[in-house]
């Protein structure tokens, strides 16, 4: 069953990092404004969701494409904790619950591994 968890999280991570791509400016209006540069942000966190989703992929790199994938999920954190003050506060906070979810799951699958 952790080999189709992680394959379902690999999914969301290669999604979102080809997401990144094709719908930059989405992604863009994601990057606190502290933050700066937000074009370079958005195509390094693309490539970091593409090389951590391909190596949940790799059963021999699951654990590890699983704990990276808590982090880097955890690194998006501030984004969402950030569009608290600016965006509508439910749609906010539903982004924030359900990436604590995906941080969850990443754990589950990195445990199970």
């Amino acid at each position: 069953m952790h080999a189709i968890s992680a394959l379902a999280l690999a999914s969301l991570l290669i999604g979102s990092g080809i997401a990144h791509f094709l719908v930059p400016r989405y992604f863009r209006g994601l990057v606190p404004d502290w933050v700066g540069h937000a074009g370079p942000v958005v195509a390094a966190s693309g490539v970091a969701d593409l090389v951590v989703g391909g190596a949940l992929c790799v059963p021999g790199w699951r654990e590890a494409g699983a704990w990276a994938a808590a982090v880097l999920i955890t690194a998006y954190l501030p984004s969402h904790l950030d569009a608290l003050r600016h965006a509508r506060p439910a749609w906010a906070l539903t982004r924030l619950v359900v990436n604590l979810a995906y941080i969850g799951g990443a754990v589950a699958v990195a445990m199970a591994a």
